[in-house]
Parts: C-alpha cells; sequence; structure tokens
C-alpha cells in the first residue's frame, strides 16, 4: 500500500489528464513540464489514432452490388469482410442481420455489410438463404450458406459468434460452443440409436439360426 501511494504521488497531473484537458491547462505548467507535456500527448495521440484505426467499423452497413469488389473483394489488407447476402422476406434473413448488427458493434475492428442478394446474384434460390461469406485479402475463406448451415432458425446470438470466431473472423471471449451441449445430446442418441439396431440386429440373426 505504502509503495503504491508513493507511485501515485509520483504521478505528474498530465498523466492523468486527457489531450483536451492539456489543452485547457497549458499555462499552469513550466518549461520542464511543457517538454514533458509535448512528449507525452503525441504519445497519447498516436495510441488514440492506433484505437481509431482498430476500431474503424463497428457498424452493419448495407451495401450494393456494385459496391461488392470495392467494399468487400479489395477491402484493406488483413481485413475480415462478413458480408450477409440475403432478402428481407426471409425471417431468417432478418434474425442473421439482427445478430450481425450486435456483432458489429462487439468486434468493430472487423469489417461487416450485408446486401440485397439480387443486387449481387441473379437468380440466387432462396434455399441458399441466408448466405454468409466471410472474406479476408480478397479470399472466400468460410462461407456458411442456408439455414442449416448459418445454424437453424433457433439461432442464437452467441451461437453465430462462436461460428465466425472458429474461422478466425472475430476474437470472441466466449470459452466454448454454445451449441455443445444440444451437439453432445445428439451424438448420444444417434450413438444410442445405433446400439439400438446392432442389439435388434444380433438378437434376430439368432432368432434365424434356432
Amino acid at each position: 500500500m505504502v509503495l503504491r501511494l508513493q507511485k501515485e504521488a509520483m504521478v505528474k497531473p498530465y498523466e492523468k489528464m486527457t489531450l483536451a484537458q492539456l489543452k485547457e491547462a497549458e499555462d499552469e505548467f513550466d518549461d520542464e513540464d511543457m517538454k514533458a507535456i509535448e512528449i507525452y500527448r503525441e504519445k497519447r495521440l498516436q495510441e488514440w489514432k492506433a484505437l481509431k484505426k482498430k476500431q474503424k467499423f463497428g457498424e452493419l452497413r448495407e451495401i450494393s452490388g456494385n459496391q461488392y469488389v470495392n467494399e468487400v473483394t479489395n477491402a484493406e489488407k488483413d481485413v475480415w469482410v462478413i458480408i450477409h447476402l440475403y432478402r428481407s422476406s426471409i425471417p431468417m434473413c432478418l434474425l442473421v442481420n439482427q445478430h450481425l448488427s450486435l456483432l458489429a458493434r462487439k468486434f468493430p475492428e472487423t469489417k461487416f455489410v450485408k446486401a440485397i442478394v439480387n443486387s449481387c446474384i441473379q437468380h440466387y434460390h432462396d434455399n441458399c438463404l441466408p448466405t454468409i461469406f466471410a472474406y479476408k485479402n480478397g479470399q472466400i475463406e468460410s462461407k456458411f450458406i442456408g439455414i442449416i448451415e448459418c445454424g437453424g432458425i433457433n439461432l442464437k446470438l452467441e451461437e453465430l459468434e462462436w461460428k465466425l470466431a472458429e474461422v478466425g473472423a472475430i476474437q470472441t471471449d466466449l470459452e466454448e460452443n454454445p451449441k455443445k451441449d444440444i451437439v453432445d445430446v445428439m451424438v448420444s442418441s444417434i450413438r444410442n440409436a445405433s446400439i439400438y439396431d446392432d442389439t435388434n440386429s444380433s438378437n434376430s440373426d439368432n432368432d434365424d439360426t434356432k
């Protein structure tokens, strides 16, 4: 506790100030402080620029087909782009848009866009919607086509977040697949059904032998 208090006592007042506060308080510091302030201000400014550069998206944007190449295929180097091709008449597409809008705010370093499918691909079948592509450096790194691949009609936000994290498009803080319990139950059911079928088949064979 004593060491912590001594350390806090050594901190200059400007080290706790924002850039705006530093500007207002310039007249209160001597020449030595002003030199240190300039160095400190530059450091804070560079940190702020780095943060803004990293967090430059933060929303699910609507684009048209003629913007696809520029916004998606030719996006900035090493930037992940998630694009959702949708039709507003399909409920699952609306659900995916809701989830992507929230994920865009949570992961502002990833670019999230959506586009009405007809503006990008003519005669695209409804069975293939929703369609989600994950791009990086002009290449499709992963894709989810149709209701099943996108997670089903009861898709939860966390489930979609996990899907995108698995392909590397976002850095999630989720520790395990939210659908793990459901998958385990399905696997268990399939295994039990298989055992049951094998048992019945064995019993049938024995009966035939008798």
